[in-house]
Protein backbone atom coordinates (compact mmCIF):
# COMPACT_ATOMS: atom_id res chain seq x y z
CA UNK A 1 0.00 0.00 0.00
CA UNK A 2 1.12 3.43 -1.02
CA UNK A 3 2.26 6.17 1.68
CA UNK A 4 -0.91 8.21 2.64
CA UNK A 5 -3.60 5.66 1.45
CA UNK A 6 -6.05 3.45 3.83
CA UNK A 7 -7.16 0.45 3.69
CA UNK A 8 -10.63 -0.29 2.46
CA UNK A 9 -13.36 -0.94 4.85
CA UNK A 10 -15.52 -4.15 4.57
CA UNK A 11 -18.39 -1.42 4.32
CA UNK A 12 -16.74 0.49 1.45
CA UNK A 13 -16.24 -2.56 -0.60
CA UNK A 14 -19.95 -3.40 -0.02
CA UNK A 15 -20.95 -0.38 -1.62
CA UNK A 16 -17.93 -0.93 -4.42
CA UNK A 17 -19.23 -3.82 -5.26
CA UNK A 18 -23.18 -2.57 -5.29
CA UNK A 19 -22.17 0.29 -7.88
CA UNK A 20 -20.04 -2.81 -9.80
CA UNK A 21 -23.39 -4.59 -10.34
CA UNK A 22 -25.23 -1.64 -11.42
CA UNK A 23 -22.80 -0.14 -14.18
CA UNK A 24 -21.68 -1.56 -17.67
CA UNK A 25 -17.81 -2.30 -17.88
CA UNK A 26 -16.66 0.49 -19.87
CA UNK A 27 -18.45 2.95 -17.89
CA UNK A 28 -16.00 1.80 -14.42
CA UNK A 29 -13.97 5.29 -15.18
CA UNK A 30 -13.29 7.72 -12.67
CA UNK A 31 -15.01 10.06 -15.12
CA UNK A 32 -18.32 8.14 -14.43
CA UNK A 33 -20.85 10.46 -12.00
CA UNK A 34 -21.71 7.75 -10.40
CA UNK A 35 -18.46 6.57 -9.64
CA UNK A 36 -18.26 10.46 -8.45
CA UNK A 37 -20.90 10.18 -6.21
CA UNK A 38 -19.38 6.85 -4.22
CA UNK A 39 -16.05 8.33 -4.16
CA UNK A 40 -17.73 11.98 -2.28
CA UNK A 41 -19.68 9.24 -0.36
CA UNK A 42 -17.02 7.74 1.09
CA UNK A 43 -14.88 10.58 1.25
CA UNK A 44 -12.44 8.66 -1.59
CA UNK A 45 -10.80 9.93 -4.63
CA UNK A 46 -13.32 8.71 -8.32
CA UNK A 47 -9.91 7.29 -9.36
CA UNK A 48 -9.58 4.89 -5.93
CA UNK A 49 -13.18 4.20 -6.85
CA UNK A 50 -12.22 3.06 -10.38
CA UNK A 51 -9.70 1.15 -9.16
CA UNK A 52 -11.56 -0.77 -7.04
CA UNK A 53 -14.08 -1.61 -9.01
CA UNK A 54 -11.17 -2.65 -11.64
CA UNK A 55 -10.19 -5.24 -8.42
CA UNK A 56 -13.80 -6.97 -8.60
CA UNK A 57 -13.55 -7.19 -12.47
CA UNK A 58 -10.11 -9.23 -12.31
CA UNK A 59 -12.11 -11.71 -9.75
CA UNK A 60 -15.23 -12.06 -12.96
CA UNK A 61 -14.50 -15.12 -14.42
CA UNK A 62 -16.08 -14.19 -17.76
CA UNK A 63 -14.67 -11.86 -18.40
CA UNK A 64 -11.28 -13.28 -17.58
CA UNK A 65 -12.54 -15.61 -20.49
CA UNK A 66 -12.92 -12.73 -22.89
CA UNK A 67 -9.64 -12.01 -21.94
CA UNK A 68 -10.51 -8.64 -19.63
CA UNK A 69 -8.23 -8.70 -16.23
CA UNK A 70 -9.38 -5.93 -14.54
CA UNK A 71 -7.01 -4.94 -12.16
CA UNK A 72 -5.38 -8.28 -10.45
CA UNK A 73 -3.72 -6.72 -7.41
CA UNK A 74 -7.21 -7.44 -5.47
CA UNK A 75 -7.16 -7.91 -1.73
CA UNK A 76 -8.20 -10.54 0.82
CA UNK A 77 -11.42 -8.51 1.34
CA UNK A 78 -12.25 -7.95 -2.27
CA UNK A 79 -12.67 -11.53 -2.39
CA UNK A 80 -14.11 -12.38 0.96
CA UNK A 81 -17.40 -10.03 -0.33
CA UNK A 82 -16.99 -11.19 -4.06
CA UNK A 83 -17.81 -14.05 -2.96
CA UNK A 84 -20.37 -13.49 -0.85
CA UNK A 85 -22.21 -11.48 -3.62
CA UNK A 86 -22.06 -14.66 -5.98
CA UNK A 87 -23.60 -17.23 -3.48
CA UNK A 88 -26.23 -15.05 -2.07
CA UNK A 89 -27.52 -12.10 -4.32
CA UNK A 90 -30.72 -11.15 -3.10
CA UNK A 91 -29.83 -10.92 0.65
CA UNK A 92 -26.85 -9.37 -0.10
CA UNK A 93 -27.81 -6.76 -2.86
CA UNK A 94 -30.36 -5.45 -0.43
CA UNK A 95 -28.04 -5.18 2.57
CA UNK A 96 -25.68 -2.95 -0.06
CA UNK A 97 -29.10 -0.86 -1.06
CA UNK A 98 -29.71 -0.30 2.85
CA UNK A 99 -26.00 0.35 3.61
CA UNK A 100 -26.08 3.03 0.61
CA UNK A 101 -29.32 4.90 1.46
CA UNK A 102 -28.21 4.29 5.57
CA UNK A 103 -24.89 6.63 4.24
CA UNK A 104 -27.14 9.36 2.09
CA UNK A 105 -29.57 9.65 4.76
CA UNK A 106 -32.52 8.31 3.20
CA UNK A 107 -34.04 4.92 2.62
CA UNK A 108 -33.82 2.29 -0.01
CA UNK A 109 -37.32 3.16 -1.64
CA UNK A 110 -36.30 6.52 -2.27
CA UNK A 111 -32.59 6.16 -3.56
CA UNK A 112 -34.63 3.99 -6.26
CA UNK A 113 -36.89 6.19 -7.13
CA UNK A 114 -40.18 3.70 -5.79
CA UNK A 115 -43.57 5.59 -6.09
CA UNK A 116 -45.12 4.55 -2.42
CA UNK A 117 -48.44 6.46 -3.21
CA UNK A 118 -50.68 3.35 -3.56
CA UNK A 119 -49.32 2.04 -0.70
CA UNK A 120 -50.68 4.80 2.22
CA UNK A 121 -52.78 2.72 3.45
CA UNK A 122 -50.55 -0.59 4.10
CA UNK A 123 -48.96 -0.46 7.26
CA UNK A 124 -46.68 -3.12 9.24
CA UNK A 125 -45.12 -6.14 7.70
CA UNK A 126 -46.56 -6.26 4.74
CA UNK A 127 -46.20 -2.71 3.81
CA UNK A 128 -42.09 -3.32 4.36
CA UNK A 129 -42.88 -6.79 2.08
CA UNK A 130 -44.28 -4.49 -0.90
CA UNK A 131 -41.30 -2.11 -0.64
CA UNK A 132 -39.04 -4.66 -0.86
CA UNK A 133 -40.57 -6.04 -3.64
CA UNK A 134 -40.64 -2.98 -5.10
CA UNK A 135 -36.84 -2.07 -4.25
CA UNK A 136 -35.96 -5.41 -6.08
CA UNK A 137 -37.77 -5.43 -9.63
CA UNK A 138 -36.19 -1.94 -9.99
CA UNK A 139 -32.85 -3.01 -9.18
CA UNK A 140 -33.24 -6.15 -11.28
CA UNK A 141 -34.28 -4.11 -14.20
CA UNK A 142 -31.22 -1.58 -13.97
CA UNK A 143 -28.84 -4.66 -12.71
CA UNK A 144 -30.20 -6.71 -16.29
CA UNK A 145 -30.06 -3.71 -18.75
CA UNK A 146 -27.09 -2.34 -17.74
CA UNK A 147 -25.11 -5.84 -18.12
CA UNK A 148 -26.69 -5.99 -22.13
CA UNK A 149 -25.63 -1.53 -22.58
CA UNK A 150 -29.49 -1.27 -22.52
CA UNK A 151 -29.93 -2.54 -25.66
CA UNK A 152 -32.58 -5.94 -26.61
CA UNK A 153 -30.24 -9.00 -26.19
CA UNK A 154 -31.91 -10.60 -29.62
CA UNK A 155 -32.83 -7.56 -32.12
CA UNK A 156 -30.72 -4.95 -29.88
CA UNK A 157 -33.42 -2.46 -29.88
CA UNK A 158 -32.19 0.03 -27.92
CA UNK A 159 -35.45 2.35 -26.91
CA UNK A 160 -35.46 1.35 -22.64
CA UNK A 161 -38.90 2.55 -22.76
CA UNK A 162 -39.34 -0.99 -24.83
CA UNK A 163 -37.13 -3.05 -22.54
CA UNK A 164 -37.90 -5.41 -19.87
CA UNK A 165 -35.51 -7.44 -17.45
CA UNK A 166 -36.93 -10.78 -18.49
CA UNK A 167 -36.02 -13.99 -15.50
CA UNK A 168 -34.75 -16.77 -16.80
CA UNK A 169 -35.92 -18.21 -13.52
CA UNK A 170 -39.42 -16.77 -12.89
CA UNK A 171 -39.31 -14.40 -10.12
CA UNK A 172 -42.17 -16.91 -8.16
CA UNK A 173 -40.18 -19.79 -8.64
CA UNK A 174 -36.67 -19.23 -7.55
CA UNK A 175 -36.63 -16.30 -4.80
CA UNK A 176 -33.16 -16.91 -4.03
CA UNK A 177 -31.86 -15.54 -7.54
CA UNK A 178 -34.58 -12.77 -8.19
CA UNK A 179 -31.69 -10.22 -7.99
CA UNK A 180 -28.95 -12.45 -9.38
CA UNK A 181 -27.95 -10.67 -12.70
CA UNK A 182 -27.26 -14.31 -14.64
CA UNK A 183 -30.73 -15.32 -14.05
CA UNK A 184 -31.94 -12.31 -16.31
CA UNK A 185 -32.24 -10.75 -20.15
CA UNK A 186 -32.63 -7.57 -21.53
CA UNK A 187 -35.73 -8.60 -23.55
CA UNK A 188 -37.76 -5.96 -25.61
CA UNK A 189 -41.74 -6.37 -24.37
CA UNK A 190 -42.80 -8.72 -27.38
CA UNK A 191 -39.65 -11.21 -27.28
CA UNK A 192 -39.94 -11.08 -23.78
CA UNK A 193 -43.68 -12.37 -24.15
CA UNK A 194 -42.36 -15.06 -26.21
CA UNK A 195 -39.67 -15.64 -23.95
CA UNK A 196 -42.08 -16.37 -21.06
CA UNK A 197 -44.27 -18.26 -22.77
CA UNK A 198 -41.20 -21.29 -23.90
CA UNK A 199 -42.13 -19.97 -27.87
CA UNK A 200 -38.22 -18.60 -27.57
CA UNK A 201 -35.63 -20.32 -25.52
CA UNK A 202 -31.61 -19.61 -25.52
CA UNK A 203 -29.51 -22.73 -25.49
CA UNK A 204 -26.74 -23.61 -23.42
CA UNK A 205 -23.69 -22.32 -26.45
CA UNK A 206 -25.90 -19.04 -25.97
CA UNK A 207 -27.61 -19.35 -29.28
CA UNK A 208 -31.51 -18.53 -29.63
CA UNK A 209 -33.83 -20.99 -30.68
CA UNK A 210 -37.12 -20.14 -31.64
CA UNK A 211 -40.27 -22.61 -31.82
CA UNK A 212 -41.62 -24.42 -35.31
CA UNK A 213 -44.81 -22.85 -34.29
CA UNK A 214 -43.89 -19.54 -35.87
CA UNK A 215 -42.65 -22.08 -38.99
CA UNK A 216 -46.07 -22.54 -39.62
CA UNK A 217 -47.14 -18.85 -39.98
CA UNK A 218 -43.37 -17.80 -41.95
CA UNK A 219 -45.42 -16.70 -44.71
CA UNK A 220 -45.96 -13.54 -42.65
CA UNK A 221 -43.28 -10.55 -43.00
CA UNK A 222 -43.56 -9.62 -38.95
CA UNK A 223 -43.26 -13.54 -38.19
CA UNK A 224 -40.27 -13.65 -40.23
CA UNK A 225 -39.08 -10.28 -39.35
CA UNK A 226 -39.44 -10.78 -35.64
CA UNK A 227 -38.97 -14.79 -35.18
CA UNK A 228 -37.58 -16.94 -37.52
CA UNK A 229 -35.12 -14.69 -38.77
CA UNK A 230 -33.65 -14.77 -35.11
CA UNK A 231 -33.95 -18.28 -34.77
CA UNK A 232 -30.01 -20.23 -34.07
CA UNK A 233 -28.30 -16.76 -34.21
CA UNK A 234 -26.29 -15.78 -31.03
CA UNK A 235 -27.29 -14.09 -28.15
CA UNK A 236 -25.87 -10.18 -28.00
CA UNK A 237 -23.42 -10.22 -25.45
CA UNK A 238 -23.44 -9.06 -22.01
CA UNK A 239 -21.00 -7.02 -20.39
CA UNK A 240 -20.07 -8.77 -17.33
CA UNK A 241 -22.87 -11.07 -16.26
CA UNK A 242 -23.65 -14.27 -18.63
CA UNK A 243 -26.92 -16.09 -18.12
CA UNK A 244 -26.11 -19.30 -16.18
CA UNK A 245 -26.74 -22.29 -18.04
CA UNK A 246 -28.47 -24.41 -15.46
CA UNK A 247 -30.90 -21.98 -15.40
CA UNK A 248 -30.89 -21.80 -19.12
CA UNK A 249 -31.13 -25.97 -18.65
CA UNK A 250 -34.17 -25.23 -16.51
CA UNK A 251 -35.97 -22.94 -19.47
CA UNK A 252 -35.01 -25.31 -22.39
CA UNK A 253 -37.39 -27.73 -20.44
CA UNK A 254 -40.06 -25.38 -21.02
CA UNK A 255 -39.57 -24.79 -24.52
CA UNK A 256 -42.37 -25.25 -26.93
CA UNK A 257 -40.42 -27.54 -29.41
Amino acid sequence: MKEGQTLWTKEESILAINLYCKIPFGQMHSRNPDVIDLATLIDRSSGAVARKLGNFASLDPKLKERGIKGLENNSKLDKEVWHEYMQNWDEQFIEGEKLLAKKKHSTIEKINHIDLDNLKDVEGKERERLVIVRVNQSLFRRIVLSNFNYQCCITGIKIPELLVASHILPWSKDKGNRLNPKNGLALNSLHDKAFDCGLITVTEDMKIKVSPKFYAQQDMVSIKQNFIDFDGKELIAPNKFYPDVEFLKVHNERFKG
